[in-house]
């Protein structure tokens, strides 16, 4: 992970909203040159330290509670992980895409520290805020190829398809091809085999 990644410190207005930090100076033109020089920022952290991942939970119907129809939800989150120590880095990335929490995970290993994580799992804000702003502003690194199946994956979720055996399927088979996975042909096999057929109603 990045030791001390710095942060510009400037107020300035995002795709999703405005963006406050400290030590606001300066006149239009200035504040244009910080948001470019933040944007870098957020790209290069992100191409370090992000993660856009994809899976699938089992939720069959049980007593009591109604599952999903193909027998799966399929879980998906935009993550980028600091040690507590840089737990403001993700606290200025929270402000500016205006989404998502962040969360302490206690580590009881041999490292020195616990990890803090800004994670946006939530749906709207991946397709809204997430999704639109690196696809105006690409990564730079081979994440982008990850980024670009994320999207893909996304827009099925969209399309309403991923209740839907086949979308399933097609989810299934991008996703094991991202963050250097192995091939998970089991899985595919599962969800082709072993969901019913449902079809889209809309």
């Amino acid at each position: 992970m990045l030791e001390t990644p710095g942060i510009p410190h400037y107020q300035v207005t995002s795709r999703s909203g405005v963006y406050h930090g400290d030590n606001v100076t300066g006149d239009a033109d200035n504040q244009q040159e910080r948001l470019i020089e933040f944007r870098g920022w957020v790209i290069g952290f992100v191409d370090g330290e992000g993660c856009f991942s994809i899976g699938f939970v089992r939720q069959p119907s049980r007593s009591g509670r109604k599952g999903y129809g193909a027998g799966y939800q399929v879980f998906h989150r935009f993550v980028v992980t600091q040690g507590t120590s840089s737990r403001r880095c993700l606290e200025e990335l929270q402000e500016f895409f205006g989404g998502g929490r962040l969360y302490v995970n206690q580590r009881n290993d041999n490292h020195r520290e616990h990890l803090c994580q800004y994670i946006v799992g939530r749906r709207d804000d991946l397709l809204r805020k997430i999704i639109p702003f690196f696809q105006q502003y690409p990564l730079r690194t081979a994440k982008r190829h990850d980024f670009d199946k994320f999207a893909r994956c996304m827009a099925i979720v969209e399309s309403g398809r991923h209740v839907t055996r086949s979308g399933l399927v097609e989810i299934a088979a991008i996703a094991q091809t991202m963050n250097h996975r192995k091939p998970r042909h089991e899985l595919i096999r599962i969800l082709r085999d072993h969901t019913p057929d449902i079809q889209d109603t809309g």
